[in-house]
């Protein structure tokens, strides 16, 4: 599969965890940051069955260790930090500034770092991008400024957590799946004592267990390693530009399920965002749209014969 396809793949398949997550937290009556947790703890653990004979034979040198707890700690960050915006603001203005500026950190980061400016492409997909995300959330329902104010600083602490999870794993110092699998263990495992104080008991019901097993294996386990296996052949920018897919999705799944109406604004954004990834896409998987290619190393360096 090209890592176009793999982007793709990511970005629509996180479309269905926010619909899970929500699911979930309805029929089990969890705190938000619990169902965070519960993904990242679910989904690490079925992804480390799967790959459990390929994780036995790893070396878990300084390195290796290095980058599990820092993919760990991001993806907490991230997880934790979202919620929290949405909590302090709303979903649809926490979505937006949250996967809206995780491009623009990256851009800036690449245009710091190779002292050039992003390429006309990656600026055209990352306008058309916000002004999609900006059409499709509409006006966002918030709370008083100080409220506002901090959950957006909140989002911009997720989408920078999102950006290092990014940068950090273009060069891998082990495989993407034991890299995805024990990285979102350790996630859930930091996210357990806010988590459990607001109450984690999962009735054994079937709709329940059900619900829970989609949210750890779909959006989280397949989506963040298809995600971690595309960055091998895209740019930073190219990869979490992906991740815009997951708000359309979450929409159109909404509108052909739920019966919930898009409108023309909507639908206005809806195609900019198309079109801000036909642009993206349309240029090669290999190429660096924003920075200059990175060193490569040998994706098995943390396995073991």
């Amino acid at each position: 599969m090209s890592t176009k396809l793999f982007l793709i793949l990511a970005g629509v398949l996180w479309g269905t965890g926010g619909l899970a997550g929500a699911l979930l937290q309805n029929l089990a009556g969890l705190h938000p940051l619990a169902v965070a947790a519960y993904r990242l703890l679910l989904g690490g653990a079925i992804a480390t069955v799967f790959l459990s004979a390929q994780i036995r034979r790893l070396r878990f040198t300084k390195a290796v260790i290095r980058r599990l707890l820092g993919v760990g700690a991001l993806l907490a960050i991230f997880q934790a930090s979202y919620f929290g915006g949405v909590a302090m603001t709303s979903v649809s203005l926490a979505t937006l500034v949250t996967i809206g500026s995780s491009p623009v950190i990256l851009a800036i980061a690449g245009a710091v770092r190779s002292r050039h400016l992003p390429g006309l492409r990656t600026l055209l997909c990352i306008a058309l991008a916000l002004t999609g995300l900006a059409l499709l959330a509409g006006m966002p329902s918030t709370r008083d400024i100080g409220h506002t104010v901090i959950g957006i600083a909140l989002c911009l602490v997720a989408a920078s957590g999102f950006s290092a999870f990014t940068v950090i794993n273009r060069v891998p110092v082990l495989p993407a799946g034991p890299t995805i699998s024990l990285g979102l263990l350790i996630g859930g495992l930091i996210l357990l004592p806010i988590a459990l104080p607001l109450g984690m008991t999962l009735p054994m019901r079937f709709d329940v267990l059900m619900t829970a097993l989609f949210l750890g294996l779909v959006p989280t386990a397949v989506a963040y390693g298809s995600y971690l296996l595309a960055l091998r052949g895209a740019s930073a920018v190219a990869a979490a530009l992906s991740a815009v897919l997951e708000p359309l999705t979450a929409t159109v799944l909404s509108v052909l399920f739920f019966d919930e109406s898009l409108g023309t604004v909507g639908v206005i954004g809806a195609v900019l965002l198309g079109i801000a990834l036909a642009v993206n896409y349309s240029a090669e998987s290999g190429s660096a749209q924003s920075e200059p290619s990175l060193p490569a190393r040998r994706t098995d360096a943390g396995v073991g014969t």
